[in-house]
């Protein structure tokens, strides 16, 4: 056999190689494309992440991370737990540093002050509420977390009260006590975890929940609920209340009040399809 008749002919050879570079300058483009996409500001809206009550910051930090990951930027600043009015201008001022379109998420009382804060804000596209109050006007915040909630109950076996300088008076900071923070706030959270974040909590002030809210930004910009069907805080049904008030895109999670901490994903998942509606 002649060798001549085992070799490729060059026709084959060339039609062959023009396919695998074809081949590998797709995929580089697709990745790409995949890498702009991701980049932060470049397709995604920025997410505000506002905490609530006996929290801070840190309770997102499973969010955040998954978030990032998957190419939003993130920011967490601080909620006050001041007043409504006062915290809600806080955040609200924040928010309008940010250029570029605005996914803003609130958690508990965090909740309450996305409804006030994003009243006005061009920029804000869609609203998120995690286990978080959804206050029409008038409203005060802490009667809408149901009567069988653990808030409900006698508030000395509720709050430690602590005062603090240049209060109104009556006025003083509200503790969580560590059985209801242990076995209500953060019912569903691993035990070391729970009282870790009971130790750091932060106080909201007796006033703030328990003043009237402003017209809600829900009626005019669109809103996604998660309900936490084991929410000791907010009841599950007063949730559900708020949540087809506002309109809301409402999912359910089998979480405590923590949803964010105990089930990430999920939110990180509602967020993403708010973020979606911005494209």
């Amino acid at each position: 056999m002649r060798l001549s008749l085992l070799r490729p002919r060059r026709p084959l050879v060339v039609l062959v190689a023009a396919m695998l570079c074809a081949v590998v300058t797709l995929s580089a483009s697709a990745a790409s494309a995949e890498e702009a996409d991701a980049r932060p500001g470049v397709a995604r809206p920025t997410v505000v992440l506002v905490h609530g009550a006996w929290a801070d910051g840190s309770g997102w930090n499973a969010v955040v991370a998954r978030l990032q990951r998957d190419g939003y930027p993130v920011r967490v600043p601080p909620n006050p737990l001041r007043g409504l009015a006062g915290d809600s201008a806080t955040v609200a001022a924040f928010v309008s540093t940010i250029p570029g379109p605005v996914i803003l998420v609130g958690h508990s009382y965090g909740g309450a002050v996305i409804t006030n804060a994003a009243a006005g804000l061009a920029n804000v596209k869609a609203l998120v509420y995690v286990d978080a109050f959804a206050p029409a006007r008038g409203e005060t915040v802490l009667p809408l977390a149901g009567a069988d909630s653990a808030l409900a109950a006698d508030p000395t076996t509720v709050f430690d009260f602590v005062p603090y300088p240049g209060a109104p008076e009556g006025d003083v900071d509200l503790y969580l006590k560590r059985d209801v923070f242990l076995t209500s706030f953060a019912n569903g959270v691993p035990r070391a975890d729970a009282s870790l974040l009971y130790a750091t909590q932060r106080p909201i002030t007796y006033s703030a929940g328990n003043v009237a809210s402003g017209a809600p930004a829900y009626e005019t910009i669109p809103s996604w609920y998660l309900v936490g069907t084991r929410d000791k805080i907010i009841t599950p049904a007063r949730q559900r209340f708020m949540a087809r008030r506002a309109k809301a895109t409402t999912v359910e999670v089998g979480a405590g009040h923590l949803a964010m901490v105990t089930h990430p994903d999920a939110v990180g998942r509602l967020i993403q399809d708010a973020a979606r509606t911005t494209r």
